[in-house]
């Protein structure tokens, strides 16, 4: 049930989730809000999706939209960037323990294209749901894009988020 009160994109709590220093805060605040707002069946997994088939399946989908964006909304912008640079430093490690062929051969070419290739998806899989619009708009690029450009295309959506709520 949706109230009239449940607007996409509203902050149900002050507190917003910065990383573990602060995650036993937030979430406590959050489980409150959810409970007075008689959502938290959607985080705790006791508000289960309905079949395919089911004529409540919409209504699920839009309770559940809300309650993302009620999350969504609460969670620091800095995550998402420090999850980009974690897994940037990660590569460079790899990279200075790996040594990619370097000669200017067919097969080098197709080497390093397909180790860019395998860091693009890593990195868009490793995405929460709330990306998956974006994360498949990503993959339909064709040719695909640098990692560079798929994070500046979700960063520009998240900015569009931040615009929008």
């Amino acid at each position: 049930y949706l109230h009239p009160s449940d607007t996409l994109g509203a902050n149900l709590v002050n507190e917003h989730l910065l990383g573990t220093e602060n995650y036993d805060v937030w979430s406590r605040a959050m489980l409150i809000a959810l409970t007075a707002k008689n959502k938290l069946g959607f985080i705790d997994g006791s508000c289960q999706q309905p079949e395919d088939d089911s004529p409540n399946l919409h209504q699920w989908e839009r309770c559940n939209a809300i309650v993302l964006s009620w999350i969504m909304n609460t969670v620091s912008k800095e995550i998402f960037k420090c999850y980009y640079y974690k897994l940037r430093q990660l590569w460079d490690e790899y990279d200075s323990l790996v040594t990619l062929p370097s000669c200017g051969c067919d097969t080098s070419k197709a080497y390093v294209e397909h180790d860019q290739q395998q860091k693009l998806l890593q990195f868009l899989m490793g995405l929460n749901d709330s990306y998956g619009n974006i994360r498949s708009q990503i993959l339909l690029l064709s040719p695909l894009p640098t990692i560079g450009q798929a994070f500046s295309l979700i960063s520009q959506e998240e900015s569009h988020r931040g615009i929008l709520s």
